[in-house]
């Protein structure tokens, strides 16, 4: 034992750390904790149906303030006992004093979860307030890497952002952060989701500039509910370039067929990412798998050398 969390992963199954350092192509799916009995079902159907494509891990999503704590910490529990997978649960600094966070860090030890995500969170206020950190608690991401590495032999990933953090004053200033946050023991990140490769290549390339050179996995969500991403886009600052917009909104009245775009879009964006070195793609689910496994079905039949859209920058 260590600082009262166990010392040694159970069955010696390998951290996330280790899976990406193996060089082979990674890929993810990001769930989130279900509210209703219904919701559950549906949840663990998805996660049946990813565990049959043998992905190199699974993260469960921690929301806002903390207020699916105890959901997250029993379906990331549930996937590290009685599935193949290997688990990735969620932290942040939103709402926590210092000895919350290490007692989640400490429920997810005891349920053999080896591998967070360390984030600091949306504001408590939501995504356009100020930031207001707990009394006892952290201002920034970095602070959450330095304690969960103080506390164990974690695998610890923190964010990135293609098209900055609403709060970075520059794109360089973002860069110096998801720098700091690697010195400060960050294993690999994982970007908040995008549509621009260009902008993704640029992040790391500004990132390599300072000496930070972790894996950077793309994140990404095939659209398929125009208002969804519209919204979404409008809370995070994340850019929606006109070559993705034009082709969702020549058939918006269809919903069969902005599904089907949507998946044709997010496939040649993953084709772009993998074929210019990302190491892997991390989807994000919604809870529901049948868009992320197309598009995974997709790049599994095609060559990375296949030519591409548009999809090259914001504009």
């Amino acid at each position: 034992m260590a600082n009262g969390l166990p010392s040694t992963r159970p069955g010696g199954a390998p951290t996330i750390r280790e899976l990406l350092a193996s060089g082979d192509r990674s890929f993810s799916f990001e769930f989130f904790p279900p509210k209703t009995p219904e919701a559950e079902e549906v949840l663990w159907r998805s996660i049946r149906e990813i565990e049959q494509l043998r992905p190199t891990f699974v993260s469960i999503t921690y929301g806002a303030g903390g207020t699916t704590r105890d959901g997250t910490i029993r379906v990331t529990e549930r996937v590290a006992q009685d599935t193949s997978l290997t688990p990735l649960g969620h932290l942040t600094c939103v709402s926590h004093s210092r000895d919350e966070l290490r007692s989640v860090i400490g429920a997810y030890a005891g349920a053999g979860v080896r591998n967070m995500l360390a984030l600091r969170g949306d504001p408590p206020g939501g995504p356009n307030q100020p930031w207001v950190a707990h009394p006892e608690g952290l201002n920034h991401a970095v602070e959450l890497v330095e304690l969960i590495r103080s506390l164990g032999d974690f695998s610890v990933g923190v964010a990135a952002f293609p098209d900055k953090h609403p709060e970075a004053t520059s794109l360089e200033a973002d860069a110096q952060v998801l720098a700091a946050k690697a010195q400060a023991g960050a294993d690999y990140a994982i970007t908040q989701m995008f549509f621009g490769a260009d902008d993704y290549f640029r992040l790391v390339d500004r990132a390599a500039t300072l000496g930070c050179d972790m894996p950077v996995l793309p994140g990404i969500m095939p659209v398929t509910n125009i208002k969804q991403i519209q919204r979404m886009a409008e809370l995070t600052g994340m850019a929606l370039p006109e070559a993705v917009t034009s082709r969702l909104l020549a058939v918006e009245d269809e919903p069969a067929a902005v599904r089907e775009v949507g998946i044709e879009i997010a496939t040649e964006l993953c084709e772009r990412l993998l074929a210019g070195g990302a190491p892997g793609i991390h989807f994000i689910t919604l809870n529901r798998s049948t868009a992320t496994r197309q598009v995974f079905r997709n790049l599994s039949s095609q060559p990375t050398s296949q030519p591409f859209s548009s999809l090259t920058t914001n504009g």
